[in-house]
């Protein structure tokens, strides 16, 4: 098989795989702080597993390393935190649209901590982000569709993808160390982080919930990465940031056909616009003739 066919379809599958988080989340039934911590205890095994396989624990890791990606790890798992509190609030459609503004806080942090140059297509997607962000705002939610604190989750979702920044940026200065070895280093820095708050003295007594939170750790963390990861290996750059969309509209789907959630007109424009603006960002999609910097 074709390399860039193994890829797309690698991709495609973590993609999907990765949209029907907020289902298993929220069937687990589990207070959110647990749900993180077995996902990473999970994942660690997991992962553990893959790495040992693969021959990656035999080098030597330096303390730089350990240190930085147990500082992305620590983003990571705020990340998840914060985005599982979402969708309980916001619901899995909105927390997930909203989740979706990263790549605009990426050309922020990109502009702010390394003098990367704003020019007027990315000042424009961004301009197009925050119109979808201020619809989603304002629409009202329907009381039998949304938790109690709705402008509260949509807050939690913004944080969420404002911590996947840090870690992005943070994983950057990993280059050339093996992603599935910084995948592990990060879940077992969860497991430590969330240990003292995880509640381990009254655990899921019904198999369901054990199998919600092991499919969390197994399938959306551990194989998750590896499908990913290999893809990226495979495909060009545009590819995978085409690909990576299947990840917010599985997540929508999924929200409509499990949960009957529907959104509102407003929150629909919303929310394709800041998919809109994301796709643009990753793809780079130009708007403009002129690259002179804003």
């Amino acid at each position: 098989m074709d390399n860039t066919v193994r890829g797309t379809i690698e991709m495609t599958a973590a993609m999907a795989i990765l949209g029907t988080i907020g289902w298993f989340v929220v069937l687990s039934g589990q207070p959110i702080m647990d749900v993180v911590f077995w996902r990473c205890a999970f994942g660690a095994v997991t992962l553990l597993v893959i790495c040992t396989a693969l021959g990656l624990l035999r080098g030597r890791l330096s303390l730089r390393i350990v240190a930085i990606a147990a500082l992305g790890g620590a983003a990571i798992v705020i990340n998840w935190l914060l985005l599982f509190s979402a969708f309980s609030r916001a619901s899995i459609s909105i927390a997930t649209a909203v989740y979706n503004t990263q790549p605009s806080m990426l050309v922020g942090f990109g502009a702010l901590f390394f003098s990367e140059r704003l020019t007027m297509t990315k000042l424009t997607w961004l301009g197009i982000a925050f119109a979808g962000m201020l619809l989603i705002v304002q629409a009202a939610p329907d009381a039998g569709d949304h938790g109690t604190d709705y402008f509260t989750g949509i807050a939690m979702a913004l944080a969420a993808a404002f911590f996947w920044a840090v870690a992005a940026i943070v994983t950057k200065k990993l280059k050339g160390t093996p992603p599935h070895l910084i995948a592990l280093i990060q879940v077992c820095i969860g497991v430590v982080m969330l240990a003292p708050f995880a509640n381990l003295t009254h655990l899921p007594v019904d198999a369901r919930s054990w199998v919600m939170l092991a499919t969390l750790g197994i399938v959306h963390t551990g194989l998750m990465y590896i499908l990913m990861y290999g893809a990226i290996q495979k495909l060009p750059t545009h590819l995978q940031g085409s690909l990576s969309f299947i990840y917010p509209v599985v997540a929508i789907l999924v929200d409509v056909v499990a949960f009957g959630h529907r959104l509102h007109p407003a929150q629909i424009v919303g929310g394709a616009a800041i998919l809109v603006a994301a796709a643009g960002m990753n793809l780079g999609w130009s708007l403009w003739k002129s690259k002179v910097p804003a």
